[in-house]
């Protein structure tokens, strides 16, 4: 049985005081991750999928519950010592070149988190990350400025190995790319998880693009999660109305397939209108 390398307890996340009245963002939220596993968070904007991530990486407030990694809690406790017992939750953001020190060289960029962690590696060390993730090695000397975006997001992801993390934290990774580029990186993440036994935390609004990387999915509607499950049992024959609404608005390619989900979203807003309208009553 595969280790279980991350876990989420009933996290509450909570924001602010306005006219009195606390915001929960994350209301009661419990999953896990074992080594290996591909587990994906998706919804629409605002449903809180990010906000999780955040929390996980200690950059959002834990109001209640708990998070930890291989068994021990990483929430709420002190910042040197989350580098510490954490070190091994590394993460890829949406925009690559934003995330990316554009006065850094690739392989400054590399050997950065290698010396926050008192570890060392050297040309090599970076020689061999720009090898895991198909960059020519010599890149090591070029500016992230110098490499079109699906090479940037090599590089981040390059980043996020550099420790030979267990967990990877991967938030919206692909939605800045364009289509041709966005499978090429998603094929990556697939290789390097079987080559290393990563675990993935993919975070998407785009039920097309987790259908095709994870192994179970969980779907959160304002704040929760509504559904959770296999990938094939969520993608195929979902439990939740809001999931099979995510599921019909998720873009295919197929012509007959778009015309077959136009026809069920318009069956599906008939059966709500329906189900809206009240009874007649029989008293006279």
């Amino acid at each position: 049985m595969s280790e279980t390398v991350l876990e989420v307890e009933n996290l509450v996340v909570r924001y602010g005081v306005r006219r009195g009245v606390r915001t929960t963002v994350i209301d009661g939220v419990s999953f896990d991750l074992k080594a290996g596993e591909t587990l994906s968070l998706v919804g629409e904007s605002g449903s809180g999928k990010t906000t999780i991530g955040r929390a996980v990486l200690g950059l959002a407030p834990v109001t209640e519950g708990r998070v930890r990694y291989r068994g021990e809690t990483i929430s709420n406790i002190p910042r040197a010592r989350r580098r510490k017992v954490a070190a091994g939750i590394q993460v890829v953001f949406q925009d690559p070149y934003s995330s990316l020190n554009p006065s850094m060289t690739v392989e400054d960029i590399l050997v950065e988190p290698l010396l926050a962690a008192g570890t060392t590696g050297g040309r090599q060390r970076v020689r061999d990350l720009l090898d895991a993730v198909g960059l020519p090695g010599d890149s090591g000397g070029r500016y992230p400025r110098e490499f079109s975006g699906g090479q940037r997001q090599r590089i981040a992801i390059a980043r996020a190995l550099a420790l030979d993390p267990a967990v990877i934290i991967c938030d919206e990774p692909t939605s800045a790319l364009d289509v041709t580029t966005q499978a090429r990186v998603l094929a990556l993440f697939q290789d390097i998880q079987r080559e290393t036994g990563v675990a993935y935390l993919f975070i998407s609004h785009d039920l097309g693009v987790v259908n095709q990387v994870s192994d179970r999915i969980a779907v959160l509607n304002q704040g929760r999660i509504v559904e959770i499950g296999a990938a094939r049992q969520v993608s195929t024959a979902p439990d939740h109305p809001y999931t099979r609404k995510l599921q019909m608005a998720a873009p295919v390619a197929d012509p007959k397939k778009q015309r077959a989900r136009r026809a069920k979203r318009l069956e599906l807003a008939a059966q709500e209108r329906r189900s809206a309208v009240p009874e007649k009553s029989d008293a006279r």
